[in-house]
């Protein structure tokens, strides 16, 4: 997220990790580009009671690590503003926040693909020097995912990679590559079952499965400093071609491209489907759901990959802790973002909420594997999984996506015309609209 997007949506049984509704946002503009402000400096040293905001608490797993920290420190209590389960509301709520320059909200939980943008905008404490935070044990492609400028802007509590979820009783040994799933799907044909599904309607995650298929084939969505579109290559086609002849062929329905994620995994709890790429959170549903049809048949591997040898490279779920330039006590919100992704808290966050670790060193966890199987592949899609592009205009970088890609899906464009105007749109998208 998908961010949120993590607690909402494992309540919801949707994405909300990725912001569902985040298109309606209009292109954030510049602002600083270096990042921090001159509010940066002030109140460093102070201590005192503050704010913790987030989108609503569905799991109830962030009030019970407060009241542990608040059990400790009982002159810096910390007090939980719960937002909406709603991604694109939980957007404007900090921005209008930060733009009124309220000292009340400390520290706040952001969507790795918020991050770039407030940081951008001198809204974010940059970690560095008195605020550096020690990011050793953490699975580096969270770390990447809250680098803005190459500046660590908000300490990672939760992540989150796509998982492939697939019908062992039908398919012993899971598929590598994306071909090789493919020619598989004449095993689903053969049931009189849909092959394969990801998240293919309209929304942010679109974006999300077709960055991953771009990433994949050896593509990129945007230059590794965020300056300029990169889709208009061959590896890009390949990614995006995937897809679509997918659906040309029938190997993804044509329902599909109405698919969120809650639709691809009733679909595949149903028995309908051979193959279905999602996150985690399946994982519990499909086992304890009373109307599950696979609860002692599906297993669950990383997603194919190119045919590289390499696995498919997922798109980054997750949300970090940011300290707010204009908190007036600075110091305690800092040291609440380290408790946060302390060992202690991610080990409960996991065991009670399901919310994917930031500590690499838990997803080997003999006991916590015993309790979550899909652990070790799901560090393997973390530690393989790409950021969606890293840029203060994410909301038009994620429609001009979007737009183009659905359109060639639903075979209204061509591949190589969706990709021409996803070029064009993304240049224009990060060029601020000018």
């Amino acid at each position: 997220m998908f961010g949120t997007s993590r607690l909402s949506r494992k309540a919801t049984h949707s994405l909300a990790l990725a912001a569902s509704s985040i298109l309606v946002l209009a292109a954030c503009g510049g602002g600083n580009d270096s990042g921090g402000s001159g509010d940066a400096a002030a109140a460093g040293n102070s201590t005192g009671p503050i704010t913790y905001v987030q989108g609503k608490d569905n799991s109830n797993i962030v009030q019970p690590a407060i009241d542990k920290w608040n059990a400790a420190h009982p002159d810096e209590k910390v007090t939980l503003k719960e937002q909406t389960d709603q991604a694109d509301q939980q957007h404007d709520d900090l921005v209008q926040n930060f733009q009124a320059k309220n000292a009340d909200y400390d520290v706040v939980s952001v969507d790795n693909i918020w991050t770039s943008e407030f940081a951008a905008k001198g809204w974010l404490q940059p970690l560095t020097g008195e605020f550096a935070l020690d990011t050793s044990g953490l699975l580096p492609a969270t770390v990447t995912a809250e680098t803005y400028n190459k500046t660590l802007y908000a300490g990672p509590t939760s992540s989150d990679g796509g998982l492939l979820y697939y019908r062992k009783d039908l398919v012993p040994t899971p598929p590598k590559s994306w071909d090789e799933m493919m020619s598989m799907c004449s095993i689903a044909k053969q049931n009189g079952i849909d092959c394969y599904a990801g998240q293919y309607s309209q929304y942010e995650g679109l974006t999300v499965n077709v960055a991953e298929a771009i990433n994949t084939f050896g593509g990129s969505v945007l230059s590794e400093d965020g300056k300029k579109a990169t889709v208009d290559t061959p590896e890009a086609k390949k990614g995006l071609d995937a897809l679509v002849t997918a659906f040309q062929d029938g190997n993804i329905p044509k329902q599909a491209t109405t698919y969120q994620e809650e639709q691809g995994r009733q679909s595949f709890e149903d028995g309908k489907l051979l193959f279905l790429r999602n996150w985690p959170y399946v994982y519990s549903l499909a086992k304890t759901d009373g109307s599950s049809t696979v609860k002692d048949t599906f297993g669950v591997a990383v997603l194919p990959g190119g045919g590289d040898g390499k696995p498919g490279a997922s798109s980054l779920g997750g949300h970090a802790a940011a300290v707010s330039v204009y908190s007036d006590h600075k110091k305690t919100a800092f040291e609440f973002v380290k408790f946060l992704e302390s060992e202690e808290i991610q080990k409960d966050w996991l065991t009670k909420g399901s919310a994917a670790p930031v500590i690499a060193s838990l997803y080997d966890d003999p006991t916590l594997v015993q309790q979550f199987p899909y652990l070790p592949e799901l560090k393997t899609s973390i530690e393989n999984a790409v950021p969606r592009p890293v840029t203060p205009f994410y909301p038009a970088v994620t429609k001009a996506i979007q737009d183009n890609a659905f359109a060639a899906l639903s075979g209204s464009k061509s591949s190589d015309a969706a990709l021409k105007d996803m070029q064009a749109s993304l240049q224009n998208a990060i060029s601020g609209g000018k």
